[in-house]
């Protein structure tokens, strides 16, 4: 993993920049509109099913800004993970903004307007927003949060679990399952997520030079 996509000025970055605002362009251009559509309501129709549906709240719970914010703040305070904290920390909070701007300013594509046909939750689900908006639906905020978690963790895993750190994904992948779930989000807005977190994680890591600090220490 570590000589993927993390160096920004290589190829495997530029291919997953690429990728993100071709994923943008189509998305605004409304050429997923039908996908999405056909997608979502199999989603709509899949919900009732009692401990499923409180799962899919449970995850999408977890990657609201405040739990994850809680988790990075603990890393930060921890002497030997402080460098991984501050960048999972600010990742969180820059990722979350600036796809709240994209969400209402560039895109700008409404969310699902789906009636939700599942089990009552404990609490209604609320959309992701910010200081500065994010009532829209392109890329997921939640989704970009997990993503950037899981990409900053999984890289200063891979040298001790070569494998292992394959499985932090399934976080990200749970919580875009999740948002669709629930109806928040569309599936190209997820695939947003995933990339715009990754991406924002690697100029972080990059320009704080996560590589050097992970190989002079025993994390």
């Amino acid at each position: 993993m570590q000589k993927f996509i993390f160096e920004i000025r290589s190829r495997g970055f530029f291919l997953l920049v690429l990728a993100f605002l071709i994923i943008a362009g189509l998305v605004y251009a409304e050429v997923t509109e039908e996908f999405d559509r056909s997608s979502i309501l199999h989603f709509q129709s899949a919900a009732g099913n009692a401990p499923l549906d409180l799962l899919m709240w449970v995850l999408t719970e977890i990657g609201g800004i405040i739990p994850i914010m809680i988790f990075c703040f603990v890393m930060f305070v921890w002497r030997k993970t402080r460098r991984m904290g501050l960048i999972m920390l600010l990742a969180i909070l820059i990722g979350t903004v600036v796809a709240g701007y994209l969400k209402d300013y560039a895109v700008e594509r409404p969310r699902p307007d789906l009636e939700y046909l599942g089990s009552e939750l404990p609490i209604e689900i609320e959309s992701d927003t910010t200081l500065i908006g994010g009532t829209g639906s392109f890329p997921s905020g939640h989704v970009t949060r997990a993503s950037a978690l899981a990409f900053v963790l999984g890289y200063a895993l891979s040298d001790r679990f070569p494998r292992g750190w394959v499985l932090l994904w399934i976080f990200p992948g749970c919580m875009a399952l999740s948002r669709i779930y629930l109806l928040q989000h569309y599936p190209m807005d997820v695939i947003g997520g995933i990339l715009f977190g990754i991406i924002i994680a690697s100029i972080l890591a990059n320009k704080l030079k996560l590589s050097e600090y992970l190989n002079s220490s025993k994390i």
